[in-house]
Order: structure tokens, then C-alpha cells, then sequence
């Protein structure tokens, strides 16, 4: 089972593993996160162990709908078996991936 949190503004954490049964859950905590047009959004994927293509499709969804309005997504924390699975989908030439949040904002700003 996975978790969903807002621990601070436009900061998303994952947890678990994000399959077929998890992601409307996922999808669910991004649309809340972008009801009010943040012009940075933070996945922090470092506690999920395991992404499956409809949590990848949720993750490109929400990329597309930040894109729309002008804001950035980044992906932090992504451990080894998810970067794995974001290359062999070679979704990691699509997101912007850093090793946290910091490295993130750093790049976002420039």
C-alpha cells in the first residue's frame, strides 16, 4: 500500500510501491496540489520502492498539467530501482530528476 503526503507547499511524498491500485490515490494528491497553479512542483519519490506505467502515467499527466500553466515538476530522492524503470521507459530524458529538494530548487530558479 502506498502513501500520499503534503508535508509542506508544493512538496508531494510517495511511498511504497505506485501500481494500478495506488496511482488514482497518487493522481488524486497532485490535482490537490495543483489547484492553486504552484509554479514549482517537488515529487519526492524517495521512499517508493517500485512504479509501475500507470503511476508513470500519472506522474506525465501532472507534468503536462504544470506545463500548461508555466510551472516546473521535479522528481527527488528517486532511488535506484525507480531511476531504473524511469531509463528503461526513458522517461529520465522527460522529468527533471535531483537527488533532493535543495539541488532541485537550485536548478528550477535558473
Amino acid at each position: 500500500m502506498a502513501s500520499v503526503s503534503i508535508p509542506e507547499p508544493n512538496v508531494l511524498v510517495l511511498q511504497g510501491e505506485i501500481d494500478l491500485h495506488e496511482s488514482p490515490r497518487v493522481k488524486e494528491g497532485i490535482l490537490r496540489l495543483l489547484e492553486k497553479n504552484p509554479p514549482q512542483v517537488f515529487v519526492d519519490l524517495s521512499r517508493v520502492t517500485f512504479i509501475d506505467s500507470s503511476g508513470l502515467a500519472v506522474l506525465i499527466e501532472a507534468m503536462q498539467r504544470i506545463n500548461v500553466y508555466g510551472g516546473k515538476l521535479a522528481l527527488i530522492g528517486v532511488h535506484d530501482a525507480v531511476e531504473n524503470i524511469l531509463h528503461i521507459a526513458r522517461l529520465d530524458q522527460v522529468f527533471r530528476i535531483f537527488p533532493d529538494k535543495a539541488a532541485a530548487e537550485a536548478a528550477l530558479e535558473r
